[in-house]
């Protein structure tokens, strides 16, 4: 029987490592994949809605599913930040979630560095897309310039953390053992 994540995180303690940005980036990568499948939801329920009313309703535009979607991926990430302190893609590529105290976050922490991620990773990007008026390929260029030097700029901080995360006063740990450095995820 393994042991627990907040048992695992208490005996690092302070010596918990960070992953590498290589690892944190693949495991990002990762993470938008599934988040991908997830955003199919609320499409499908326009297309319910849309099936049997004849007609679109107003919570099928495209700001309400967008929003719809903002708020599914929340649930999906506060959920399990508190509750196990890693998504499914974090649990792939063995990196953690913790607090400073080397604990699991709670929901309020978690939903803050959720809403710090989505400002931090997406948020400027955005709004010099909006203010600009960019047409969408050189908005989507910004958006991976953006998100290159924002990973890029964690070598810049504190024990190598990203900013969202030294903001909420969380880290991301490597859960790995000690002898293992290698970039491949843990096989099934």
């Amino acid at each position: 029987m393994s042991a627990s994540p907040a048992a695992t995180a208490g005996a690092a303690g302070e010596s918990a490592r960070a992953p590498s940005l290589a690892r944190r980036m693949a495991c990002f990568v990762y993470e938008a994949m599934l988040l991908f499948g997830l955003s199919l939801v609320p499409g499908a329920l326009g297309a319910f809605f849309f099936a049997q009313t004849g007609q679109q309703h107003p919570l099928q535009s495209p700001t309400a599913l967008r929003a719809f979607a903002l708020v599914l991926y929340g649930v999906y990430f506060v959920w399990l930040w508190s509750a196990r302190g890693q998504t499914l893609a974090m649990q792939t590529w063995r990196i953690r979630l913790e607090t400073s105290e080397a604990r699991p976050p709670t929901q309020a922490r978690a939903f803050a560095r959720y809403v710090a991620c989505c400002c931090c990773w997406f948020g400027v990007p955005a709004l010099a897309a909006s203010w600009d008026a960019l047409p969408p390929w050189p908005a989507l260029g910004g958006f991976a310039l953006w998100i290159t030097l924002y990973s890029l700029s964690a070598r810049l901080a504190p024990d190598r953390q990203f900013w969202h995360d030294l903001l909420c006063g969380t880290r991301l740990v490597d859960v790995r053992p000690a002898g293992s450095a290698t970039l491949r995820p843990r096989p099934r």
